[in-house]
C-alpha cells in the first residue's frame, strides 16, 4: 500500500481557525437524556429539571438584584450596604451554579441565557433607575420569598418522588442561605433609634 503524501491531510490538518460555525442543538431544553444511571426514572428526572429550571431562572434574578441594588444604593447606610449586597450577590452566583450543575446532573438543560430567564422567572422586574434603600431592600425580600416559597414545595415534591439529592440540594444549598440572607436584610428594615434612645413612658 503506498503512504499518504502530507498533501493528503492538508484539508484535514491546518493551524486556520474555523469561525462562525453552526450545527442543531445536541439537546434540546426541556428535555433529559434517556440513559443516565442515577436510579432515577426518566419522568422524575424530567419534572425534577423542569421544576429546578424555574428555581435557577428566579435565582438568577436575584442575584442580579443584588449587583443592580449593590450599584445603585446611596444614602447614610451606602457604605454598610454596599458591601453587604455585593457579598449576598456573590453568594447567589454561587447558588445559581450549584443549581445548573444538579439540572445537567440529572441529564436536563440548565436555562442560561437573560433572554430567557427574564421569559420564565416569577419575580417583578424592578425599573432601571435608582430606587430608595427601603425600596431596593423590599424588592429584594420580596424575590426572595419567591424562591423560598419555591423551595419548600420542591424539597417536598423531591423527597415524595425520591430524589433525595435533589431535596438535600435544595434545602441545604438554595433554602438555608437565602434565610439566613432575609435576615440581615430584614434587619436593615427595623425603625430603631440611632443616636438617641426612646424615652420611658411615665407611669400613672
Amino acid at each position: 500500500m503506498a503512504k499518504k503524501s502530507m498533501s493528503d491531510h492538508s484539508h484535514k490538518v491546518s493551524a486556520q481557525p474555523h469561525i462562525h460555525q453552526s450545527a442543531r442543538e445536541l439537546q434540546p431544553f426541556g428535555s433529559v437524556t434517556s440513559m443516565m444511571p442515577l436510579q432515577l426514572e426518566h419522568p422524575v428526572r424530567l419534572e425534577m429539571t423542569e421544576q429546578l429550571n424555574q428555581l435557577l431562572a428566579d435565582t438568577i434574578t436575584l442575584r442580579d438584584l443584588y449587583k443592580k441594588a449593590h450599584w445603585q444604593v446611596s444614602g447614610a447606610t451606602f457604605y454598610q450596604l454596599h458591601l453587604l449586597f455585593d457579598k449576598h450577590y456573590n453568594e447567589q452566583n454561587e447558588i445559581v451554579d450549584t443549581i445548573a450543575e444538579r439540572i445537567q446532573l440529572l441529564g436536563g438543560v440548565s436555562i442560561a441565557m437573560a433572554h430567557d430567564v427574564a421569559e420564565l422567572t416569577r419575580i417583578s422586574r424592578p425599573p432601571k433607575g435608582r430606587e430608595e434603600v427601603p425600596v431596593q431592600i423590599s424588592r429584594l425580600l420580596d424575590a426572595h420569598e419567591v424562591v423560598i416559597l419555591h423551595c419548600r414545595e420542591l424539597a417536598r415534591r423531591a423527597d415524595e418522588v425520591g430524589d433525595i439529592g435533589t431535596n438535600d440540594m435544595v434545602v441545604s444549598d438554595v433554602l438555608r442561605p437565602s434565610e439566613l440572607q432575609v435576615w440581615f436584610l430584614s434587619e436593615h428594615l427595623v425603625n430603631a433609634p440611632l443616636v438617641e434612645a426612646e424615652p420611658l413612658e411615665e407611669s400613672a
